[in-house]
């Protein structure tokens, strides 16, 4: 069973920046795309952010770009999360999700049925 686990999140407040982070293991990251979903209390999982195996592709939704950032790096097994100017609307558990059948020039998928492997999710909330 791959285990991915994730950290970072906690109560802010809105306007406030968040870091996420989440671990793999080895064999598992080097092979795989790894994204962001959240969900919501009574609103689908949705996609947040994705990155390639090399990390020179990504992707976002459309309701984080420009604030979002997604980076991984690679001799760490670890991809993270950088969240800039915090909204209410942010508030949801934050899932890590690894693509291990990932093609290595491909870019990162964007719908979960992709991933192979979650995490348990960590919580943003934010408040106003």
């Amino acid at each position: 069973q791959v285990q991915l686990v994730e950290s970072g999140g906690r109560l802010v407040q809105t306007g406030d920046s968040l870091r996420l982070s989440c671990a793999a293991p080895g064999r598992t990251f080097s092979r795989s795309h790894m994204a962001w979903f959240r969900q919501a209390p009574g609103k689908e999982r949705e996609f947040v952010a994705g990155i390639s195996r090399s990390g020179s592709l990504t992707a976002y939704g459309d309701s984080v770009k420009g604030r979002f950032t997604i980076s991984r790096d690679n001799a760490k097994n670890m991809v993270y999360l950088q969240m800039n100017s915090l909204q209410g609307e942010d508030t949801a558990l934050y899932y890590c999700a690894a693509d291990a059948q990932a093609i290595l020039t491909s870019p990162p998928p964007t719908t979960s049925r992709n991933y192979d492997y979650w995490g348990q999710g960590t919580q943003v909330t934010v408040s106003s």
